[in-house]
């Protein structure tokens, strides 16, 4: 019986390790300069210029935050399935929306839609906290776990419904929503602080969507398209 329960322990123990990416370990020379070709070429070429942001995307190493099969495929100009029905965004477009909302080191940030982690792990490289919610559980997992591994402190997960947002660490200065919602959350403009930006894919599969700029300033909201889009759906919990 002890026997059986210690094969069992080092058959965990093993499926476990096989899973979790070693994050130092596997950065090497060649993933970055992988990475910083994908600056230089996907990102800076097209027109990102805030220096935060091309240095955050230099320094995430983004082949951990993608299944071992895709990990070749990581730098690559496109968006990568994660599993679930999901997928890790662009690296243009995970800039572009970094960028557009004005991060700097003194600011809290509110992600919707974890996936990964990697757009969690951008903003980590500039912001002083980032909170990120994921509502498929196995996802909310592999992001907290690779955020950890990378050593981004300052992340944390959640499992949950991002409609909602995280109400008792608002205001943010920033929010991030990571999937195409048919509409702008109104808890989300809640938690929006004065004088905050917000970044979200408006629309639906069956439809035209856009990048809308939501800013907040003196209690008044104001929306802008800034981009079409093509986010997987926000995913709402069942009622």
């Amino acid at each position: 019986m002890m026997k059986n329960i210690f094969y069992t322990a080092v058959l965990c123990c093993t499926l476990l390790f096989l899973s979790v990416p070693r994050a130092v370990a596997d950065d090497t020379d060649r993933t970055r300069a992988q990475r910083h070709a994908m600056v230089a070429e996907q990102i800076a070429a097209r027109g990102i210029q805030d220096e935060n942001v091309l240095r955050a995307m230099r320094s995430v190493p983004r082949h951990l935050f993608v299944p071992r099969l895709q990990r070749r495929n990581a730098y690559a100009d496109r968006p990568l399935p994660i599993g679930h029905g999901q997928t890790i965004s662009q690296p243009y477009i995970v800039a572009f929306m970094t960028e557009i909302v004005q991060p700097d080191e003194t600011m809290r940030a509110l992600e919707i839609g974890a996936g990964s982690g990697y757009q969690a792990a951008v903003l980590a490289e500039i912001v002083q906290e980032v909170y990120t919610i994921e509502i498929v559980p196995e996802l909310a997992i592999w992001a907290e776990e690779r955020l950890k591994l990378a050593g981004y402190e300052n992340a944390r997960v959640k499992h949950g419904d991002g409609y909602y947002g995280w109400e008792e660490h608002a205001p943010f200065d920033i929010i991030v929503i990571t999937a195409a919602a048919p509409y702008i959350p109104p808890p989300l403009i809640e938690q929006l602080k004065d004088g905050g930006r917000m970044i979200i894919p408006v629309g639906t599969p069956y439809m035209a969507q856009y990048l809308v700029l939501v800013t907040k300033d003196d209690g008044e909201v104001r929306t802008q398209n800034v981009l079409p889009v093509r986010f997987v759906p926000f995913t709402r919990a069942p009622e």
